[in-house]
């Protein structure tokens, strides 16, 4: 069974909603079968960097 990660900002409840469903689709489209895993994980803007910068820092600018 495909399974879909997906790591990101918080998202509110709503939104997570709005992105498992359309991932799923998408991957049912393509995949042609209808068992898709969507997994998502939230990583806090000072818990990830980008280019040697914490993603918090650089809002800070």
């Amino acid at each position: 069974m495909p399974t879909i990660r997906v790591d990101g900002p918080t998202l509110d409840i709503e939104k997570k909603r709005e992105l498992v469903r359309r991932l799923t689709d998408v991957a049912i489209d393509i995949y042609k079968i209808e068992h898709i895993v969507v997994l998502i994980r939230e990583n806090a803007p000072d818990n990830v960097g980008v280019n040697g910068e914490l993603i918090i820092d650089k809002h800070k600018k």
